[in-house]
């Protein structure tokens, strides 16, 4: 790798060596050879002149691409699909007048981008099976374990640890619902012609249109589509790309959501994510556990959420039966944002299976607001020890307000049940009992169970061959 050029980050630092590859021009123009290939074998299959050693010579030739005749090709036609016709030809001279016939450029071009991206959302969906199965894990091993809630960042309701991962899965097993959705309704653009009329195919089949119909579903089922999309310009619709982008945000938001509240939960010490023996957090405070792995999360979806807008503003700008303004900038935007969720995804993975949880601390916090929380379960059980509700509840409210004075003016710890533990009004309460932390979380631990039966267990078994090991993180 040269090191006098700039480097796609997202190759040399972040993605896995199989998405870089299904992006990369091996993969892009073997599979236009197969589309051609798939299409000379529908045409010969109805009837055209095609020969079978014709096709035989495109077969023997579909991975072995001299790149550097293409480039040279393209620097005289100034055309890639051309470049890659004439590229082809050199080395299957008996096909050469077969390749690409009754095509236009978009056959090879849209077609191959269905496949990738098909190709792409099948290995995303496999590694979001693979953070929610990790997450499921840590959801059951914490099930019960209660930690204090936080809504608008402030103490709230205590819940448990196991619950709020579930929080985290279940926003990814929604992404993993869309993209299977838009796997769903993926097709092939196959053989629509110039501005999606077919009048290419046509004028071949001599006005057969019923040859015409079958040459596009014969190609799309060659190349692995059941269905075509129902009408086209030039172009596979562009609204494709839009969902498929609106999606993959999707995922960003979801991680980048999870991953600030890991960083949180980092800064307050009751979570950190794997920190690796030798690992270094400063180049200056050498006692710094960063949570670098959660925040390249986030700068990796901060930067997906900004593609989203450019499929959109493609879609908006296709003119008519199209515009070339879509191709420079989904030569950027799609790869790279497949990239960038794989890289995503695969950090997830690796912060979630190496998961550090320190009960001690989280119960402490919780300790710290949980006597507040408590006051209602002290009152009733001081009235029913016989005590008079109205004057309880002003003797709780005044402690209280002296306690948190102690925690807010002079820094102090919460002493509020040692504060009614001294009142002799409540000198009947179990405060043990009282304050027992389970008995605030509600239903947490049973919406744990719920959850992992009715949600996680379906995804596992769906991809079970995608729960391997951790994910290993490049950089």
């Amino acid at each position: 790798m040269s090191q006098d050029v700039y480097q796609n980050p997202l190759i040399s630092r972040y993605a896995s060596l199989e998405m870089g590859h299904l992006w990369g021009d091996q993969k892009k123009f073997s599979t236009w050879r197969r589309l051609w290939i798939a299409l000379a074998e529908a045409e010969h299959e109805l009837g055209l002149p095609v020969m079978e050693t014709q096709i035989q010579q495109l077969r023997d030739h579909v991975d072995d691409i001299d790149f550097d005749a293409a480039a040279k090709y393209e620097r005289q036609l100034r055309h890639d699909v051309m470049a890659h016709v004439h590229a082809y030809g050199d080395v299957c001279p008996d096909a050469r007048p077969i390749i690409h016939l009754g095509a236009t450029s978009c056959f090879v071009t849209d077609n191959t981008d269905l496949i990738v991206l098909r190709e792409g959302m099948q290995m995303l969906a496999g590694r979001i099976a693979g953070v929610i199965d990790r997450l499921g894990q840590v959801a059951q091993q914490h099930r019960d374990l209660p930690c204090l809630g936080l809504t608008h960042l402030q103490p709230a309701q205590p819940t448990t640890v196991g619950k709020r991962a579930t929080l985290w899965a279940y926003d990814l097993a929604q992404d993993l619902s869309e993209v299977e959705r838009r796997l769903d309704n993926l097709r092939a653009r196959s053989t629509q012609g110039t501005t999606g009329t077919q009048a290419s195919f046509l004028s071949l089949f001599e006005g057969d249109h019923d040859k015409v119909r079958k040459l596009e579903e014969s190609v799309a089922r060659k190349v692995g589509f059941s269905q075509t999309y129902a009408v086209t310009g030039q172009t596979y619709p562009r609204k494709v790309d839009a969902q498929i982008l609106d999606s993959l945000s999707g995922i960003a938001q979801s991680s980048h959501k999870a991953a600030t509240d890991l960083r949180l939960l980092a800064n307050r010490k009751e979570i950190e994510e794997p920190f690796e023996k030798k690992q270094v957090g400063s180049s200056a405070m050498a006692y710094k556990r960063n949570p670098m792995r959660s925040e390249r999360i986030c700068a990796l979806a901060r930067f997906v959420m900004s593609l989203q807008s450019s499929a959109a503003n493609t879609l908006a700008t296709q003119w008519m039966e199209r515009t070339l303004d879509d191709s420079a900038n989904r030569r950027l935007v799609l790869p790279q944002a497949f990239l960038a969720i794989d890289a995503i995804l695969i950090l997830y993975q690796n912060i979630v299976s190496g998961l550090v949880i320190y009960p001690e601390v989280i119960r402490r916090q919780l300790n710290e607001e949980l006597p507040f929380m408590a006051t209602e379960n002290i009152l009733m059980a001081a009235v029913a020890a016989g005590g008079d509700r109205q004057s309880l509840h002003e003797q709780i409210r005044q402690h209280s307000q002296a306690a948190a004075a102690q925690v807010k003016q002079h820094g102090r710890s919460n002493d509020l049940l040692a504060r009614l533990r001294a009142d002799a009004g409540f000198g009947e309460v179990d405060f043990e009992a009282a304050t027992e932390a389970s008995q605030f979380v509600g239903r947490a631990p049973q919406q744990v169970d719920e959850f992992l039966r009715e949600v996680v267990e379906p995804i596992r078994q769906r991809y079970s061959d995608s729960l391997g090991g951790p994910a290993e993180v490049n950089v």
